[in-house]
């Protein structure tokens, strides 16, 4: 998989960027991302530091799977994974398509309430991904129970497909191709 880098975005909620994620540099932070209540969705809640780290080492080593840092006004605020839904995650539970990508983010836990913020982490997200010309779709599959995130996936124009059981959990396998996502946000991801 090629890896843009994800250029500086304005919004009227700061600007937003991407990096590569460093499992060995990052491992602390995501630890405290990815354990906090409000990550229950992410399925870690009893990681140690240790298994984090295996977890983004092992992702960083498989060659259809690639995790990022978001940042939002240079400092971390998401975690982003990118998929190859043919190689990890969906086999044999929809028949991919050329083109797609599988998507994964998370947003930091905060006291502080920036509205519209997980909003613009969604549509950064969406414009890193179609930033590579390959892609064409961008594939989800978050739990059913999810009501948010399935609010949010919507608002930037992902179609929900049916209801698929992965061995973790019972997802909603949702779609969105680029010209959804420009004609629900009005964002032409280039």
């Amino acid at each position: 998989m090629s890896t843009p880098t994800g250029s500086p975005t304005g919004s009227p909620t700061g600007t937003f960027s991407i990096r590569p994620l460093d499992p060995v540099a990052d491992a602390e932070l995501l630890h405290r991302w990815v354990t906090d209540p409000k990550a229950a969705f992410w399925l870690m809640q009893d990681a140690k530091l240790q298994d984090v780290e295996r977890e983004y080492m092992a992702i960083a080593a498989a060659g259809h799977h690639d995790a990022f840092i978001g940042l939002h006004d240079g400092e971390p605020a998401f975690l982003m994974e990118r998929y190859d839904p043919a190689h990890v995650e969906l086999v044999g539970l929809y028949e991919p398509e050329p083109g797609d990508v599988g998507m994964h983010f998370l947003t930091a836990p905060s006291d502080v309430r920036i509205p519209g913020f997980t909003r613009a982490v969604i549509t950064t997200v969406m414009e890193f991904l179609f930033a590579d010309p390959a892609a064409r779709r961008v594939v989800v599959e978050p739990d059913v129970r999810n009501k948010a995130v399935h609010a949010l996936n919507e608002a930037v124009g992902f179609v929900p497909a049916r209801v698929v059981q992965k061995p973790e959990k019972q997802a909603l396998l949702s779609f969105c191709t680029r010209e959804q996502f420009l004609a629900t946000t009005g964002v032409a991801a280039v």
